[in-house]
């Protein structure tokens, strides 16, 4: 039998087609922007981005000037003209040119939707109460490999009912992708959000105790994240974890929604199955799944099983939407931790051998490194677990543990919160330093075990038992109300070389300050 080579040939894009096009093409021009947006321009003009704040404005954007419930975007029209903007969205005229509409918010959502209208190729809706916004990025970086950079996305967390519309109305009408995440903390908020992107493909990665307070249980969460499938369009697909307690449901809405379902995961029935996952050369991990027709094996870059977990509903989008796998496989092999979530850093640290007065090196000369990670953006029980377990399989000098509140568990709290001195214990823990006033049942169960640890009393065997560490664990800590006083508590106890600190918390605890604290070493 003989084989036939077949070379792909690249798309041709706008550029290849008229060289003397101006590159890059208007995103936008005043006549369809006032047609889409119903309003009135006050003369012709074409941007070339959008843009809702300010400070970010980059020459030939347009500024929408939206009014929030303390702050009025036209108290900036001037500012963002003077940093470059083309053009702005008002509801009243302004000196300079703009679009005069009756209400700035319906615009940006009126001029998301008529992107959403234009658009040629395949978009991708991400969900999940962990690691929706690290599968986007990877999902994203994946097809604008293959895309030659025609792939479009929403970026940060531009995740809810402003940011959806602003990520839509900044899509190009030459992408031939676009993947957009979708983030909610109340029932109907992500219905809404799906019928504005209207996916082809939509991602759910798993569910969590994450925004329990507001739902009530994780049967509330599992129908809240399952909205998503409200907006797929006609022969959509829904790509749902398989090892989730919650998969039945999730399915179940899925295949109500009228979408092809497409499970992932470790259980023998999922369409795209993990079967090996290994350390690999360098960090990260060496995975193989089965795809039905074909096994894959690539490397993912970000340690943990999580991310390994991860990497399958990646594959399975990319897949889902006709992308190169091989694009995918280069995208996780290459991407590494984002800021907040998962980042890895080395920072300068105290080091060598103490001098006769016990002390050590300050950082400089002399001195050496440790591995701080970056996971200050986002924390529920599920993430905690997750990232605490990668913590302890990480070699270490020491392991140090910054770990703030976790937000919106309401009460389920107090026990969400106690219940990590388990996998604290079982990662191997040195020294905890606990943030926010949440986190006292944690600090109460830890204190269970330490005295008894410290002092030497008492049968080894019932060490840790009450407050469910391993036995004869017991684990040093600082309770700290604010992120000051975590930044002296380490620097009380002083990091070392070759020590590994896992920071991670609810972005509303700030402790991204401490991460650049201790990155700079700053005061």
């Amino acid at each position: 039998m003989n084989a036939v080579a077949r070379i792909l040939e690249w798309p041709t894009d706008e550029a290849e087609e008229n060289p003397l096009a101006p590159w890059p093409p208007a995103l936008w021009d005043s006549a369809t922007l006032a047609r889409v947006m119903k309003g009135e321009a006050s003369s012709e003009f074409a941007v070339s981005g959008v843009e809702i704040d300010s400070r970010d404005v980059q020459p030939g954007d347009l500024f929408f000037a939206l009014k929030g419930e303390t702050m009025d975007g036209h108290r900036f029209v001037e500012g963002a003209f003077a940093k470059g903007a083309a053009a702005v969205v008002a509801d009243r005229p302004v000196d300079g040119p703009h679009i005069l509409v009756a209400d700035t918010t319906e615009a940006l959502e009126l001029l998301g939707a008529a992107a959403r209208e234009r658009s040629r190729g395949p978009i991708i809706g991400v969900t999940g109460s962990v690691g929706k916004t690290g599968v986007k990025e990877a999902i994203f970086d994946a097809l604008d490999r293959g895309s030659r950079g025609d792939a479009h996305r929403s970026v940060k967390s531009y995740n809810n009912h402003v940011g959806v519309p602003l990520s839509l109305a900044r899509m190009p009408a030459r992408a031939r992708f676009g993947i957009f995440e979708m983030g909610m903390n109340h029932a109907g908020e992500i219905a809404a959000l799906t019928r504005q992107v209207r996916p082809n493909l939509a991602v759910i990665t798993t569910i969590a105790p994450a925004h329990i307070e507001m739902l009530g249980s994780m049967e509330a969460i599992a129908d809240a994240k399952a909205e998503i499938f409200e907006g797929l369009e006609a022969g959509g697909t829904a790509v749902i974890p398989a090892d989730s307690p919650y998969f039945n449901r999730l399915k179940e809405a899925a295949l109500a929604a009228g979408a092809q379902v497409v499970s992932f995961g470790k259980a023998r029935d999922a369409d795209v199955r993990l079967l090996d996952a290994v350390p690999a050369i360098g960090g990260g991990s060496l995975v193989t799944i089965d795809m039905g027709d074909r096994r894959v094996c690539y490397t993912v870059a970000s340690p943990g099983e999580h991310h390994v977990i991860n990497s399958l509903a990646v594959m399975a989008a990319v897949r889902g939407v006709k992308g190169d796998l091989g694009a995918a496989g280069v995208a996780l092999a290459e991407m590494g931790g984002l800021p907040g979530r998962g980042a890895r850093l080395q920072i300068d640290v105290s080091g060598g051998e103490p001098d006769v007065d016990g002390r050590r090196p300050a950082s400089g000369e002399g001195a050496g490194k440790a591995l701080l990670i970056d996971e200050s953006y986002n924390a529920n029980p599920a993430s905690m677990r997750a990232t605490l377990e990668q913590l302890g399989r990480t070699p270490a000098n020491r392991r140090i543990a910054v770990l703030g509140a976790m937000k919106e568990l309401g009460s389920h709290g107090p026990d969400y919160h106690a219940a990590l001195a388990g996998p604290i214990g079982e990662a191997g823990v040195d020294f905890a330093v606990l943030v926010g006033e949440e986190m006292a049942p944690l600090a109460q169960a830890l204190a269970q075990t330490l005295p008894q640890a410290l002092e030497g009393r008492g049968n080894s065997e019932e060490l840790g038992k009450s407050a469910g560490l391993p036995l004869g664990k017991a684990v040093p800590f600082a309770h700290c109300l604010t992120v000051r006083e975590a930044i002296d508590a380490l620097r009380e106890f002083g990091l070392e070389r070759d020590d590994v600190i896992l920071v991670k918390g609810s972005n509303s605890v700030g402790l991204a300050s401490l991460v650049n604290a201790l990155d700079k070493q700053e005061g």
